[in-house]
């Protein structure tokens, strides 16, 4: 992200000695298992490193009042450095300005602030950790076009109106598969399961020569392929979301999703912990750090499920994340 300062965040916290690190993380909700892997990633690093870590979070994906009271409560109390995902791009900024004030570092984790936005506000941010969500957008799109054939009618299942992460992700797709496959509805589901399950049935009873579904995550996946289950229709329609959530990866092994694209909140987590304990030293650490990314099929699933919730493959990362 163009909006960090990593040197004056860094040289703000060398104050304080290492030892003494204390890091909150506030994310959306612990309802989905995405944002609990990512707070299960983050306490199992603080513990390994002993240092102390609090994760807490609103009450479901689009709480912006419940997370922003959370930050505020969190500003007063003593920790040195926070992470935080917000709702949407701007969300959090108010509730953020009373610590970026004092020269604490902030990392947005996992969806962007929208740039402008933190320009204008004064909002300082020491790193941006998240995954390429437009790389997992054309991944799934390239999915789609070889489980297709490159043809066919195909419906999309949107996130949260305005939010960031899952735009990136629609907009990838749409571009990949742009004068191939014919995107007959797109309509939003909030990312949740049953939301997902509703819409899907109604899209299937109105566009019955659907033969693809691409869902933002994989509560929604997982929703519409229950409704094509529901339908009838297993094995005619292909199911491809993102997020690689256990449920998600087992649902790909037993072929009742086709594919997942998995983000690994859980390194993410890792990651958040291994950022902060540096800005505490006085260390830089770089301001745009990519989180893994890696299309979950029938070939590797089993592969994944075995190493959940880490990655198992090989990627770049500045911290060394085992």
């Amino acid at each position: 992200m163009a909006t960090s300062l990593v040197g004056v965040l860094a040289a703000g916290a060398a104050s304080a000695a290492p030892d003494k690190a204390n890091i909150a993380i506030v994310v959306r909700d612990f309802s989905n298992p995405y944002w609990q892997a990512l707070r299960d990633g983050a306490i199992a690093e603080g513990k390994k490193l002993g240092v102390p870590v609090t994760v807490q979070a609103g009450s479901n994906e689009t709480d912006t009042v419940g997370q922003n009271n959370k930050i505020s409560t969190m500003a007063n109390q003593p920790f040195n450095c926070y992470g935080v995902v917000p709702v949407n791009g701007t969300n959090v900024i108010t509730p953020l300005l009373p610590i970026s004030r004092r020269g604490t570092p902030i990392i947005n984790l996992d969806t962007a602030l929208d740039e402008k936005a933190v320009k204008q506000s004064g909002l300082k941010l020491a790193a941006f950790i998240g995954s390429d969500n437009r790389e997992a957008g054309r991944i799934a799109a390239r999915h789609m076009l070889d489980a297709l054939d490159g043809k066919g009618q195909v419906a999309i299942l949107e996130g949260i109106p305005g939010e960031q992460n899952g735009i990136n992700r629609e907009t990838a797709f749409r571009n990949t598969v742009k004068g191939k496959l014919d995107i007959v509805q797109a309509t939003p589901a909030d990312y949740q399961r049953n939301k997902a399950l509703t819409k899907t049935e109604a899209m299937l009873r109105a566009h019955p020569d659907i033969t693809g579904i691409f869902a933002a995550n994989d509560l929604m996946g997982l929703g519409a392929a229950r409704a094509v289950l529901n339908a009838g229709k297993k094995g005619k329609v292909t199911v491809v979301s993102v997020d690689g959530v256990t449920e998600a990866i087992k649902a790909v092994k037993n072929g009742t999703l086709d594919a997942t694209i998995s983000q690994y909140p859980y390194a993410e987590g890792q990651m958040a912990v291994q950022a902060c304990l540096k800005l505490v030293q006085g260390k830089p650490v770089p301001d745009d750090i990519t989180s893994p990314i890696k299309l979950i099929t029938s070939d590797n699933a089993a592969a994944a499920l075995k190493a959940f919730p880490k990655p198992f493959f090989d990627f770049k990362d500045p911290f060394g994340t085992p």
